[in-house]
């Protein structure tokens, strides 16, 4: 028998081992389409519009189905019923963190969005406290915020009306509302020190912020300084780039409906006037303000699965069992985008969340920042950054395109991670 024989006879039993473990284990899982070996279902996917395929398998497969993306497979959730079952009524054993290559090359664990167990349980908890010690959810951090919002106005002032690209001074509003936190202490946007940091974080370079503590003789102890590190990176590059991106593309759907602007600025002009700042309190006066912000973040999506989850034990659901460890993909955009919920979900409309009166209507399908042990940290932060910094830019501004509204693309560019408004450039016209 000749050696190429022979390793084709080794190769042909291995692939038949495959096939046998891959369907032997498919029959406990959730249903799917039958994956190739090695390569699993990436072939039936369209790599470039993935929540459109997940919507696709969900109609022949149910809400709960499995995918195989290379050999491992993954559970997917499509809809709320599924995502609250899992992340809500389940909370626990859904709270780990799935397989996400990159992130465990560069921070191998470490930090609070890419980690696990129990160091996510203590890095997780140690960050709300410090954030509330820094004044998180007191007056401290929302004058911290106005002080950045009247920073950025005058930022803004210096373009003097002409046509700009938003893009780099919008990063820095929210990165300088971090660094104010941490730091204790906000930076000219020209200083040179701070174009550098931002350069740093918009490459996704390690950034090293955290402190040693007195933990470090503790064997045990997750507050160790990679730990912390990458805590504070995490802080920086989620409150940092969501909330630019985001805000980034509230211009530009305020730009493509000039009436709705207008109704915003009626708003701003009623409640808060032209002569003090915004406050968070206003935001319960201001319904159709606070609808758009609603809107604007559920239209965008932006980030469309979430970040993977895994479950962090054998667990048996919905009749189906998912081992420990299993990674888990939910579709944020199954239910930002569900059409009961949302009448033409792909249409912008800030009547998504307002009811017959014109008063704010909730919505437990405003899933934005995820949902259960899993959702975002920064999300009482992001929120009143997002308000913060768009009602003092239309208290101060009007808002033009350079070139038709009607022209202007809204079609979010997909990175296969994160939403990304197209490029555009707007003018600030002081009012």
């Amino acid at each position: 028998m000749t050696l190429g024989v022979l390793l084709g006879l080794v190769l042909s039993c291995l692939f038949l081992l495959s096939l046998w473990r891959q369907n032997s284990e498919r029959r406990k899982l959730p249903p799917g389409p039958t994956p190739l070996p090695i390569i699993g279902n990436i072939l039936q996917m369209d790599l470039k519009d993935i929540s459109k395929s997940l919507k696709n398998f969900s109609k022949v497969y149910g809400s709960v189905f499995t995918l195989y993306l290379g050999r491992k497979p993954t559970v997917v959730l499509h809809g709320y019923k599924a995502l609250k079952e899992a992340f809500i009524d389940n909370g626990d054993e859904f709270a780990g963190r799935g397989n996400f290559p990159m992130a465990e090359k560069i921070g191998k664990g470490h930090g609070i969005v890419f980690s696990s167990g129990k160091t996510w349980k203590e890095m997780r908890r140690f960050s709300l406290m410090t954030l509330r010690n820094f004044g998180m959810g007191k007056r401290s951090i929302e004058d911290r915020v106005q002080e950045e919002a009247r920073c950025l106005v005058e930022e803004l002032r210096k373009s003097n009306g002409s046509p700009c690209d938003p893009t780099f001074i919008l990063g820095c509003a929210p990165c300088n509302v971090i660094c104010s936190i941490i730091f204790q202490n906000r930076f000219d946007y020209n200083d040179q020190e701070f174009l550098n940091f931002m350069n740093v974080l918009n490459e996704n370079v390690e950034i090293l912020s955290s402190p040693w503590m007195q933990e470090k003789n503790n064997p045990k102890t997750e507050f160790t300084h990679e730990n912390l590190f990458f805590s504070a990176a995490d802080l920086f590059s989620a409150g940092t780039e969501t909330t630019s991106t985001t805000l980034r593309y509230s211009l530009l759907l305020l730009l493509k409906h000039p009436e709705v602007t207008a109704k915003v600025q009626k708003e701003i002009d009623h409640v808060i006037g032209r002569h003090r700042s915004p406050c968070t309190e206003d935001r319960s006066h201001m319904p159709y303000t606070d609808a758009v912000l609603h809107e604007v973040q559920r239209f965008v999506d932006l980030l469309p699965n979430s970040l993977p989850h895994a479950v962090t034990c054998d667990i048996k659901f919905r009749n189906y069992f998912i081992p420990k460890g299993t990674t888990v993909i939910a579709s944020l955009t199954s239910v930002l985008h569900d059409d009961k919920e949302f009448p033409n979900p792909e249409r912008f409309d800030p009547g998504h969340f307002l009811d017959e009166n014109g008063k704010f209507k909730k919505s437990d399908y405003f899933v934005p920042f995820s949902t259960g042990k899993r959702i975002c940290v920064g999300e009482g932060l992001a929120r009143m950054e997002l308000f913060l910094f768009l009602t003092t830019i239309l208290q101060s501004f009007n808002l033009r395109s350079p070139i038709d509204p009607k022209d202007l693309d809204i079609t979010p560019v997909n990175t296969g991670l994160v939403s990304l408004p197209p490029e555009f450039q707007i003018c600030f016209i002081p009012i």
